[in-house]
């Protein structure tokens, strides 16, 4: 079980970190297309770039996806060592 504090969003997640998506937070329309790009439970998300007020890129499933920030900000992950 996940502690909710330990959950960031992932537009906050620093250049070159990464983390396991946990939980997505938008509506069902968003969630089903963030779930048909890859992000679902557990699968392991690494930022390639993110510079505010930019897209977030990030590498999911060996494909690299640009996401507007304010849809990062639904992705809740638990950054990785």
């Amino acid at each position: 079980m996940h502690r909710r504090n330990s959950l960031i969003p992932l537009a906050l997640l620093s250049e070159g970190c990464e983390g396991a998506v946990v939980e997505i937070t938008g509506g069902r329309g968003v969630a089903r297309r963030l779930s048909e790009l890859g992000f679902n439970p557990d699968v392991r998300v690494k930022v390639i770039s993110s510079h505010f007020p930019g897209p977030v890129v990030v590498s999911v499933r060996g494909s690299r996806i640009g996401l507007g920030r304010g849809v990062a900000m639904k992705i809740l992950v638990k950054p990785l060592k």
